[in-house]
Formats: C-alpha cells, sequence, structure tokens
C-alpha cells in the first residue's frame, strides 16, 4: 500500500484529505509543521508527500528545499490562489505538482494518483529515448546527458520525454501542461516554465544561453534534435 504524508496546519484539511485518500486505498500519515513534516519524511519514507506551503515555524518552499537536497519523492503543494509566485518558487525548487486551495478532495485524489503514475514510469513501451547526446530510460527513470548521468525529478522526466520523443517538434505550454499532469484540470500554464527552468540547469551547460531546450518566442519549446551551437 502506498503511503501519502499529509502536511497542513488546518486540521480540517489534513482530516478530509485523509478520508478520501484512504477510501482510494492509499495509507496516510500527518505533520502540521515543517519540522515535524521532515521528521515524518525521514521516520515515514512516504511515496507522495502533499504539502501546504503556508505552514508556521519552516514554510513549505523551506520544507521542499530540504526535501529535495536528498529525495525525489513526489510532492503536490497546496496553496492559496493569492500565493502564484510561490507556487512557481515551489515548482522551481522541484515540487511535482500544485493544487489551490479551495479544492475538491476528488481532485487531490486524481491529482495524486497522476503523480504516482508518472513516477514510476508508466509512460512509454520503448525502453531508451533519445534526443541529440541525450538518453532518457524509461524504466529504470534515469537521463543522460552527454554520457553524464543527471537527476530529474518524476515530472521533469516525464517533460523532457515528451519533448525528446518527438525532437524538432514545438510544443505549447498547454500541450506540455495536459501531457505531464496526465489529468486535465484548470491550471496555468507558467507552471512550464518553472518545469523547464529547472531542467535547464540540470541539461544545459549555460542555461542562460540553452542549445538543447529552446524557446521558440510566442508559442513554447522545442528539445534540439542534435545540439546546436
Amino acid at each position: 500500500m502506498r503511503t501519502i504524508l499529509i502536511v497542513d496546519d488546518e486540521p480540517q484539511i489534513v482530516a478530509l484529505c485523509s478520508d478520501y485518500l484512504r477510501a482510494a486505498g492509499y495509507s496516510t500519515v500527518t505533520a502540521s509543521d515543517g519540522p515535524a513534516a521532515l521528521a515524518a519524511v525521514r521516520a515515514s519514507l512516504p511515496d507522495l508527500i502533499v504539502l501546504d506551503l503556508g505552514l508556521p515555524t519552516l514554510d513549505g518552499l523551506d520544507v521542499t528545499r530540504a526535501i529535495r537536497r536528498d529525495s525525489a519523492v513526489p510532492i503536490v503543494i497546496l496553496t492559496a490562489r493569492a500565493d502564484e509566485s510561490d507556487t512557481l518558487v515551489g515548482l522551481e525548487l522541484g515540487a511535482d505538482d500544485y493544487i489551490t486551495k479551495p479544492f475538491s478532495p476528488k481532485e487531490l485524489v486524481a491529482r495524486v494518483r497522476a503523480v504516482l503514475r508518472r513516477s514510476d514510469g508508466a509512460m512509454t513501451p520503448s525502453e531508451i529515448v533519445r534526443a541529440g547526446d541525450l538518453s532518457l530510460d524509461t524504466v529504470r527513470l534515469t537521463t543522460t546527458v552527454a554520457g553524464r548521468p543527471v537527476e530529474l525529478t518524476a515530472t521533469e522526466f516525464r517533460l523532457l520525454l515528451v519533448l525528446a520523443q518527438q525532437p524538432g517538434r514545438v510544443f505549447t505550454r498547454a500541450q506540455l501542461l495536459s501531457a505531464v499532469q496526465g489529468v486535465t484540470f484548470e491550471s496555468y500554464e507558467r507552471a512550464i516554465d518553472a518545469h523547464v527552468k529547472n531542467l535547464r540547469r540540470k541539461i544545459e551547460d549555460d542555461p542562460r544561453a540553452p542549445r538543447r531546450l529552446r524557446t521558440v518566442f510566442g508559442v513554447g519549446y522545442r528539445l534540439s534534435e542534435t545540439r546546436e551551437g
């Protein structure tokens, strides 16, 4: 049984999330602040974390940053609609998805399932996908750039895989958002920009002058078929 860690300082939200996730077949553990969340990550080794950004003592962004130092466990952040900038920072730090408050608990369950599917790697029948000097192993969920291994989150891997399966094709932000979400809900497309920024830090020699993952201004992004000079 998969274990979901729910981190929120509002007991009603924790209870609601726990009830619906347990009904969906998951085991849950909970924490009400940042330090307790980090302790729970070490103690319970969850398969996914539902993390509120507005936590006392240590906020959700700091918790995400601490987790990402040594773990790629999927993270779904909870955020107020007014906290768009914090949401983008959370995605840049490596969160896999986000849900805005107030939210439907059924939406939460669907998002959790979608993120776990991406993490499991059930994405494509091909084991190795190559584009230029990039190589993605869809069974082991590993990536190399010019033979050098790079560590990607599940969402970053999925996004890069979509681009690598059709190198040279221009994808709109909406198309990429639909591909990496795995389920259709209202979201804003700037989330893709945050994930692309993370990917460029990991796969480009100079993220400020990308040669692999290129911007097509006014449209979206494409992955080069060869490393462009």
